[in-house]
């Protein structure tokens, strides 16, 4: 494995930091630069995925055929980090990143025909519906009944922890078509139309006040049989294809660059003992933590040099996924150290939250107190503590490792 870019590579990554410094604007900046969560503001995060789709770069990663580019695995990895450093929101995963994957491997030419140029434009909006309230890292164990009736599919049931269900008009959904066997057996892929009569959306308020998930109920929602993908009682092929992207996904640029950052700010923190980063416990956690994150990047770009045609890293997805959320979460604990007595203080109006803040009022004057990062420090603490839950809890992601990589 090469480490060193290619004269192409360089000149690509000039082009993209090119693009990013033309089309980024300030408002756009700051939806990037001040997220709580993984979600950018919906509003501002369509925004620029019009630019980049008017660019040709809002699904780098898809087919050519579909609208994807013919960009090598080190150019991907390129513009990812070139996006981060220039403080560019990222586009919503659930459509670009997730389930037009799981189309274009699985879906009907009618399927692909109708989706895959709208989740381009924005017009369709995806939210994921796996989880359920006794189904979680345990997916398999999901209920949520899809019982065939004529042409369609009749949904009772409800998905839980539904980030962004209250802008999407589309969910992708695992449902229990038949019971028996396996617990694996028997579910089915579905795509739900939101404004389909008897779905229901309800916020769930976050320890971070925001309401980016949601708890939606499905009460008779009749589904027509030809939104299902792939298979009946076969989706959890499908499904598993589709978490290889969801943890898969490139987690070194934006963590080499949050601890970048987070050094930069650290080393002008005071404490009553003197600079933070004289703290021998602080510093020698984030010179472990940036070490970790090395070692990361280098499996990274393992991977992008060995790259399969489809895209799919396998099994070291669960490793990417593990180290990615925990290196994450090391980083929020530590920016919260370094924001002080500042970081303890609520106020969601100085960051750009994924959603509605529910029951808070902003100060009359606007104002915020210390600096931008401070504000966002505790916020980003609060949401990170899902990360090593989301897409398959870490326990289950070693469990994986140890079979499909360890043969135990």
């Amino acid at each position: 494995m090469d480490l060193n870019w290619s004269a192409e590579d360089l000149a690509f990554a000039e082009e993209a930091r090119t693009f990013f410094e033309a089309e980024l604007t300030p408002e756009l900046r700051a939806a990037g630069a001040l997220m709580t969560s993984v979600y950018a503001d919906h509003d501002l995060g369509m925004e620029w995925q019009a630019k980049l789709h008017a660019r040709g770069w809002a699904a780098p990663g898809w087919r050519k055929e579909h609208g994807g580019t013919d960009w090598t695995p080190a150019q991907h990895y390129l513009f990812e980090r070139e996006r981060i450093r220039a403080g560019a929101p990222p586009v919503s995963p659930m459509g670009i990143h997730m389930v037009a994957h799981v189309l274009q491997a699985f879906g009907t030419d009618e399927q692909k025909d109708f989706f895959l140029p709208r989740i381009l434009t924005g017009e369709v909006f995806f939210c994921q519906g796996y989880s359920e309230p006794q189904a979680g890292s345990d997916l398999a164990s999901l209920q949520m009944g899809a019982v065939a009736d004529g042409d369609d599919f009749v949904l009772n049931g409800s998905k839980i922890w539904t980030t962004h269900a209250q802008e999407a008009n589309w969910m992708f959904s695992l449902v229990r078509t038949s019971k028996g066997g396996r617990p694996q057996q028997g579910i089915t892929f579905l795509l739900v139309d939101m404004t389909t009569p008897g779905v229901l959306v309800r916020p769930l308020v976050m320890t971070s006040g925001e309401t980016v998930q949601n708890q939606v109920f499905f009460t008779d929602v009749r589904v027509p049989k030809t939104n299902v993908i792939g298979a009946v009682d076969d989706g959890w092929t499908v499904a598993k294809y589709l978490l290889e992207f969801e943890r898969g996904h490139s987690y070194a640029p934006g963590l080499k660059v949050r601890a970048e950052t987070l050094r930069e700010e650290a080393a002008k923190a005071q404490t009553p003992e003197g600079a933070l980063l004289d703290d021998p416990l602080f510093a020698s956690r984030l010179a472990r933590a940036m070490i970790r994150i090395d070692v990361l990047e280098v499996l990274e770009f393992k991977l992008v040099s060995g790259a399969r045609d489809d895209g799919s890293v396998g099994a070291l997805s669960s490793m990417m996924k593990i180290m990615g959320t925990e290196l994450a979460q090391e980083l929020t604990e530590l920016a919260f150290r370094a924001a002080g007595t500042t970081g303890t203080v609520y106020q969601p109006h100085a960051t750009r939250p994924g959603a509605e803040v529910q029951n808070y009022t902003p100060p009359t004057d606007g104002g915020q107190i210390g600096e931008a990062w401070e504000a966002v420090a505790p916020l980003r603490y609060f949401n990170e503590r899902a990360g090593s839950i989301y897409a398959g809890s870490n326990e289950i992601q070693r469990n994986i490792l140890a079979k499909r990589v360890l043969g135990l």
